[in-house]
Order: C-alpha cells, then sequence, then structure tokens
C-alpha cells in the first residue's frame, strides 16, 4: 500500500471511532460514515480545451459555480466527448468498500439535457450513476425521475455506493430516491458539475457547494 492510501486507512480508522464515540442522527444518511478530508488539490476541474479555466468554472463565498455552451469544445482536442464544466474528484477512486458523495446543488430555469453529477466506473460503459436533468425533472439517466421539478432551488444529494454489495442508494434531501445494481467496474471515482447529454439547451450550469466524499466504516 502506499504511503498516501496508509495515510487516508489510518486517518479512517481514527474518525471511525470518533463518530462512532459521538454518534449521529438516525435519519441521516451519512451516519455510520466518516467525512474524508478534502481541499483545493482534490478538485481538478474538467473545461473545454481550448478556454482558461476560469471561462467556465468559478469559486466564489464557497460555491462551485459551473456553466458550458452546448457549441463549446471537449475536453480534450481529440475527444469526441460532449461539452463539460465538472469537478472530478481526485485521490479518493476507490475499488472496494462503501463509498459516498454529499453535496448541496442548484440548476437554474433552463438548463435541461445535462448530467449533474456522476459516479464514473463500470464494466462495459463509463459510468455506473447519472444524475441528470431534462426540463425540470432529475432523473436516474433517462430512465426514472427522482424529483419532478428541480430548478431554482438548493438540494442536497447523498449517492451511497457498497462495491461488495454492488448496489447504488440516492438521496434527496434525507430522502432515499433511488436503489439500484451497480454496473460493475474495477475503479470508481466522483464529479459534480455540468455535463451536456443528449437534447441539450444552448446554455447549462450547476452550482455546488458543501461536498463531501465520506466511507463507512468498518470496525
Amino acid at each position: 500500500m502506499g504511503s498516501s492510501l496508509l495515510a487516508v486507512s489510518i486517518f479512517t480508522i481514527f474518525l471511525c471511532i470518533y463518530h462512532k464515540a459521538i454518534g449521529s442522527a438516525p435519519s441521516d444518511p451519512t451516519e455510520g460514515f466518516v467525512s474524508l478530508p478534502l481541499n483545493s488539490s482534490n478538485f481538478h476541474i474538467h473545461k473545454p480545451w481550448n478556454l482558461p479555466e476560469n471561462q467556465r468554472y468559478r469559486f466564489i463565498d464557497g460555491i462551485h459555480w459551473f456553466w458550458v455552451f452546448s457549441t463549446d469544445k471537449p475536453l480534450s482536442r481529440n475527444s469526441n466527448t460532449n461539452p463539460r464544466s465538472e469537478i472530478r474528484i481526485r485521490g479518493y477512486d476507490y475499488s472496494s468498500g462503501v463509498w459516498q458523495f454529499q453535496g448541496y446543488g442548484y440548476v437554474p430555469n433552463g438548463t435541461s439535457g445535462v448530467c449533474i453529477m456522476q459516479l464514473f466506473g463500470a464494466k462495459n460503459a463509463n459510468t455506473t450513476l447519472m444524475m441528470r436533468v431534462y426540463d425540470g425533472k432529475l432523473m436516474y439517466y433517462r430512465r426514472e425521475v427522482l424529483v419532478p421539478y428541480i430548478y431554482d432551488e438548493w438540494f442536497r444529494l447523498n449517492v451511497i455506493h457498497d462495491v461488495g454489495a454492488g448496489n447504488v442508494s440516492v438521496f434527496i434531501n434525507g430522502v432515499l430516491k433511488l436503489e439500484v445494481n451497480d454496473r460493475g467496474g474495477a475503479f470508481h471515482y466522483f464529479k459534480c458539475g455540468v455535463y451536456a447529454q443528449d437534447n441539450d439547451s444552448y446554455y447549462m450550469e450547476s452550482r455546488w457547494k458543501g461536498i463531501k466524499v465520506l466511507k463507512k466504516c468498518d470496525l
């Protein structure tokens, strides 16, 4: 095990002991998890390759602002992917255990045809989970509506991935909205922001604050 992973493991064990001692609210989806340290070095910005970062992303007063246009370039010069402005969380890629993303999201009216959060990694696809917005509806890919109208309000998103059990749970404002099987894969990580999908609006924006990565205590 590398020194950085060993340090994270030791820190996680310490936090598990501490959280078990103080307890947490029983309705909180983060109960039994520990929040891992995050700083700017963990936030890698994905943006159109030909633009400076501040043209598609800003961090102001604790809020991450992401915006992109449907006519923007992809992530890299040779990529055939759609335009995006996202945070790729580094330092906490995982292949086992129970992991959680928590963040408070905001999507302004008019943003549509866009992915605002991803759980990256799958066996025969790129992602295990995509949270998308279409005409105000917050959806699991295009398969299921989780919230019928999400525009212009802050909401709390918790995504829990139990790799061993092979399942993913999604909570919106503390309420369980989705339980699905995961899609396999050797490693995973979290992303949030805006990533254009089918039938995308010309302008797409999301805002995020209070971003956390958590790991389940295994003591």
